[in-house]
């Protein structure tokens, strides 16, 4: 976790320094348009294989003592994502520009198009080289070492921020781009090391098509890739829907997104990628009791983090992207703009946090169908709600990309309240009551956050913009610190037991 908040200051570096370069211009709106087919093509091939197929293989293997044959299988995954990641980006190369026209952004300009494309050509290197860093990244998971790989996003940031400082001046957009292509370069290289250091490793020049395990992965993979498919649509829907609204709509949704996905990478993504094995070495073993405690206590940790996050980014998302972003080419304008696209996404982050959780949990059970079912019936939704929302939006006045945000929100709700009912079904319980009794306590909680929050916004309008974000994050944070304390939250007990207890180990100086 704290690789994860290492990650978000990097990457909060980077977006600002974006917008101040870029504001919300009619080149961010092709990069980003241009970076949304990368990122669904990664995550077809190489994201569905690390997170819902590889790596529960991978451990329970490894949990049996069969290190040989894990890393046979890592080695063929390996080697099969390479060679399709390679072909693929090679093929879209050639066809950027049809990509561009017909699918990613059809209501940009004849000369915007040329730009995205000619962007697309040069983002499409990084792929490949995301698909070799993300499966090490599940090697070094499943052998419990996590730091390496939660700071290699870090890394991509970094590389980005190199691009922004020193060839944006004289490369304009591409500049970003390039930077991008190095950030993924550092991203794989950082985590090297980590696997050096690991038992045994090996590699082998093989694509295992005879390989059970392969075969195991393959089979596994194929229903997460119509989910994956599903969701990446999603994003595709919303980009061709951007650029067809006023310009910067795209770049706003973007930045919002971005924004929104700090406290969901550091409250979910850290726990959940940390937690994945533990799940994976108690389904491969038959504890069904064990994962079910541990999934409880994982999901009451998420609603503790997740709840007040939600409501303080909601009440404080002005002046926070003000005071972070609002110099260069950003103006008030798209001030405005960004933050009305963040109070609706940050509406559903609750909801992407128990997604987050609970699909992983689906995964160590070897169950990629049923999180596949329920996530493609959402993103579904999404797509509907999507075209729905911003119709909506525009016809009463409202500005329609916030309608894109809330139908992600809403359909990411739907969806992690599904899969929370069949997870319970399915391991006959997740410790329901517990659940409820610390989700009411900090509910309370959070009320009196807000309030705090809301009196200090009435007290401090049109002070300083620092003065108001930084104030208030401090301020919401102390009133709701104080209010889990004195409700008693279990987790929050048990913490202050452990800084006890250390406290009480720790030598007298």
């Amino acid at each position: 976790m704290f690789a994860f908040i290492l990650s978000n200051l990097i990457g909060l570096v980077r977006q600002i320094l974006i917008s101040r370069a870029f504001g919300t211009d009619k080149s961010i709106d092709a990069f980003y348009a241009a970076s949304t087919y990368p990122d669904l093509i990664f995550s077809l091939v190489a994201g569905g294989a690390l997170s819902s197929a590889f790596l529960p293989t991978f451990t329970g293997l490894l949990s049996r003592d069969e290190r040989a044959n894990a890393w046979k299988l890592a080695a063929a995954v390996t080697n099969l994502i390479l060679v399709i990641l390679i072909f693929l980006s090679i093929l879209s190369s050639i066809f950027s520009f049809q990509i561009v026209r017909y699918i990613l952004a059809r209501g940009f300009s004849s000369e915007q198009q040329i730009l995205t494309a000619s962007i697309l050509r040069v983002l499409l290197i990084a792929p490949a080289i995301f698909g070799v860093s993300g499966l090490l990244m599940g090697i070094l998971n499943a052998h419990q070492k996590f730091l390496l790989p939660a700071l290699a996003p870090s890394m991509y940031w970094l590389g980005m921020i190199f691009g922004l400082i020193f060839l944006v001046p004289s490369m304009g957009v591409f500049g970003l781009a390039w930077g991008a292509v190095l950030g993924a370069g550092l991203h794989l290289i950082v985590q090297l090391p980590g696997l050096m250091q690991l038992r045994s490793p090996a590699y082998h020049f093989t694509l295992g098509l005879d390989n059970p395990s392969v075969r195991e992965v393959a089979r596994l993979m194929g229903p997460r890739l119509l989910g994956v498919a599903v969701v990446q649509l999603n994003f595709v829907v919303n980009t061709m829907i951007a650029s067809g609204l006023a310009v910067g709509s795209l770049s706003a949704i973007k930045y919002a997104w971005q924004i929104m996905t700090m406290p969901q990478v550091v409250i979910a993504q850290a726990i959940a990628i940390a937690a994945l094995p533990t799940f994976s070495a108690q389904a491969a073993q038959n504890q069904t009791d064990e994962m079910r405690s541990s999934l409880a206590a994982t999901l009451r940790g998420v609603i503790l983090l997740s709840l007040p996050a939600t409501i303080g980014l909601i009440l404080l998302r002005e002046p926070i992207i003000a005071a972070l972003f609002q110099r260069g080419e950003f103006n008030a304008r798209s001030t405005e703009m960004v933050s009305w696209a963040l109070l609706w996404y940050t509406a559903g982050l609750v909801g992407h946090s128990f997604v987050e959780i609970l699909s992983r949990a689906f995964y160590a059970l070897h169950d990629t169908k049923m999180p596949v079912i329920v996530g493609t019936i959402a993103m579904g939704l999404n797509v509907l709600f999507s075209f729905g929302f911003a119709w909506i939006f525009s016809q009463i006045g409202w500005m329609p990309h916030g309608g894109l945000a809330l139908a992600n929100s809403f359909a990411t709700a739907l969806e992690g309240t599904a899969l929370f009912i069949l997870m319970r079904r399915r391991l006959t319980g997740i410790e329901g009551r517990s659940i409820f009794d610390g989700t009411l306590r900090v509910l309370v909680a959070t009320l009196g956050m807000a309030i705090g929050l809301w009196l200090w916004i009435q007290i401090t309008g049109g002070m300083n913009r620092w003065l108001v974000a930084l104030g208030g994050v401090a301020l919401g944070g102390i009133i709701y610190l104080a209010g889990v304390v004195i409700l008693r939250v279990p987790e929050i007990q048990m913490l202050i037991g452990m800084v006890t207890r250390r406290l009480r180990r720790s030598p007298i100086s």
